[in-house]
C-alpha cells in the first residue's frame, strides 16, 4: 500500500478519529474510569506496535486486551503462558504427513491479527523469546522456512508484576519489541460502584460486537503513517532518548528501536488529536509509557527507590523543548495548535 502524503482532503483524519472515537466507546464500555489507558491502547494500535499490560491480577488487564481485540472485526488469539508452555505452541511446527510423505506446516497461535498473551512473564524465558521474530519482524521462520504474519499484526501482553509468585522477569531484547507499556490500576469508587452496576450480573464483554472492520484499521495506520514530523521535533525525539544512555541513574538506556517507536507513538497521537504534524507535547506525553519499561536503573537508584518512570519524567522536564517548529509555536504563541503552510 502506498504511503500517504498529502492531506488537501481532510477525509482521512475526519475518517480516522471517527472510527477510533467508536472503537474507544466501545471499550471504554468495559473497561470503566481508565480513559487514558484505553486512548495509549488505540494509539499503539495506530502505531503498529504491541503492548504490554501490566499490573496485579483482578484490574482488568486481560479485559482491556479482549475489548479491544472484540471491538475489531479481525482475527484474535489468546495464549495462555504457563511454565509448560513450548516455543512451537506459539509459532507452529512442521508435522510429517505420511500420505505426502512430505512435512506440512501446522501454523502456531501467533498467526493472528491480534495476539492476546496473558500472563506472559508466567512462561520460561526461553517461550517467551519465541515471539521475538514475530513482534519485530512480522513474519515466523521454521525450518529454514518464513512464513509471514497478517496484516494487521499486534500482540496485547499482560503480566504481573515481577515480585509475585511463579514469574519470570522479560528478557530486556523482549521489552524493548513493546511499544509501551501501561499499569490500569485500581478503579476509582465511583468507576467501581458503575462497574458493580453494569456488569454485576454478567460479563461485560458478552455483548461487545465489532464496531470497525480490519481493513478500516489497515487505512487507518496508513493514514498515521502520512502525519508530518518536523526536524526539530524529531531531534527532541532523539534528544531524550540519548539523555537515557547517559543518565548516572540508568544502567541501560534507550535503544534507537526507542527513539522510532516514540516517534511513531507520536504521529498516532497526533492523529487521534486530528491534527496531522506533531507537536513536542505528543513526544512529551508518551516520553514515559514508550521509553521506562526498557530502561534498568543503576543498583543506587533501585536503593534510593528511584523508577525508571521518575528517571524519564526528569529528563523530559529537563531536556529543551523546541520553542517554534516551522510556525508552530508553544502554547500561549500565536500560531499554536494550527497547522503551518508547508506542511
Amino acid at each position: 500500500m502506498g504511503r500517504v502524503t498529502t492531506y488537501d482532503e481532510h477525509v482521512s483524519l475526519n475518517d480516522l478519529t471517527t472510527t477510533v472515537d467508536e472503537v474507544r466507546r466501545s471499550v471504554e464500555s468495559v473497561i470503566e474510569g481508565k480513559p487514558e489507558v484505553v486512548r495509549l491502547s488505540l494509539t499503539v494500535l495506530l502505531a503498529e506496535g504491541h503492548l504490554l499490560i501490566e499490573d496485579v491480577p483482578g484490574v482488568g488487564k486481560t479485559m482491556l486486551a479482549k475489548a479491544l481485540a472484540r471491538s475489531i472485526d479481525s482475527s484474535v488469539r489468546r495464549i495462555q503462558f504457563t511454565p509448560d508452555l513450548l516455543p512451537s505452541d506459539i509459532t507452529g511446527v512442521s508435522v510429517y504427513d505420511q500420505q505426502r510423505r512430505d512435512f506440512e506446516f501446522k501454523p502456531g497461535a501467533i498467526f493472528s491479527q491480534i495476539v492476546i498473551g496473558d500472563e506472559i512473564n508466567r512462561a520460561s524465558p526461553k517461550t517467551q523469546s519465541a515471539l521475538l521474530e514475530s513482534m519485530e519482524e512480522r513474519q515466523v521462520t521454521i525450518d529454514g522456512r518464513t512464513y509471514p504474519l497478517p496484516v494487521p499484526f499486534m500482540v496485547i501482553a499482560t503480566q504481573n508484576p515481577v515480585e509475585m509468585e511463579g514469574t519470570y522477569p522479560l528478557p530486556e531484547a523482549q521489552r524493548d519489541r513493546f511499544m509501551a507499556r501501561v499499569s490500569i490500576g485500581y478503579p476509582s469508587p465511583e468507576a467501581e460502584l458503575e462497574m458493580l452496576d453494569v456488569h454485576g450480573a454478567a460479563s461485560p464483554l458478552t455483548d461487545l460486537r465489532p464496531v470497525a472492520h480490519v481493513d478500516d484499521v489497515v487505512k487507518l495506520i496508513e493514514a498515521v503513517r502520512g502525519v508530518h514530523v518536523a526536524d526539530p521535533v524529531r531531534r527532541y525525539a532523539v534528544d531524550l532518548v540519548a539523555a537515557t544512555r547517559s543518565h548516572p541513574e540508568l544502567r541501560l538506556g534507550g535503544s534507537p528501536r526507542a527513539t522510532l517507536q516514540l516517534l511513531r507513538a507520536s504521529k498516532a497521537s497526533a492523529a487521534l488529536s486530528a491534527r496531522d504534524y506533531v507537536l513536542p507535547d505528543d513526544v512529551q506525553e508518551l516520553a514515559v509509557p514508550v521509553l521506562a519499561h526498557r530502561l534498568l536503573p543503576t543498583a543506587q537508584a533501585q536503593l534510593g527507590r528511584r523508577t525508571a518512570e521518575q528517571v524519564v519524567a526528569e529528563i523530559v522536564q529537563l531536556t529543551p523543548v523546541p520553542t517554534a517548529v516551522s510556525g508552530v509555536t508553544r502554547p500561549g504563541m500565536p500560531g499554536y495548535g494550527h497547522r503551518p503552510r508547508g506542511f
